[in-house]
């Protein structure tokens, strides 16, 4: 999990994730107040564990006949991408 260049306070999960849902808002360290944004190469990673395994899965992997049923796992597979993005995406401080 990301950590403030600063003080190396970790950022929580819950903070990293809502700065997605806002356009990637920028993050305010709670204990020394510096403001990290999310780096290109962290938006990069973000759309490459959402979009990539639903459509490698709903193009090539899936076993289903029904559209639907490919369609649902592929949701759920974005998804399960969305909520592991925080640990893995990157935030530097910004200048």
């Amino acid at each position: 999990m990301q950590k403030c260049e600063n003080c190396n306070t970790q950022f929580s999960w819950s903070k990293i994730f809502k700065s997605f849902w806002w356009t990637y808002k920028p993050i305010q360290c709670d204990n020394c107040g510096v403001i990290h944004t999310i780096t290109t190469l962290g938006r990069s990673t973000v759309t490459a564990l959402t979009i990539v395994p639903m459509l490698v899965f709903g193009y090539f992997l899936s076993p289903f006949n029904n559209i639907f049923v490919t369609i649902s796992i592929g949701i759920l597979i974005s998804i399960v991408g969305f909520m592991i993005a925080p640990f893995v995406v990157r935030y530097k401080k910004q200048l």
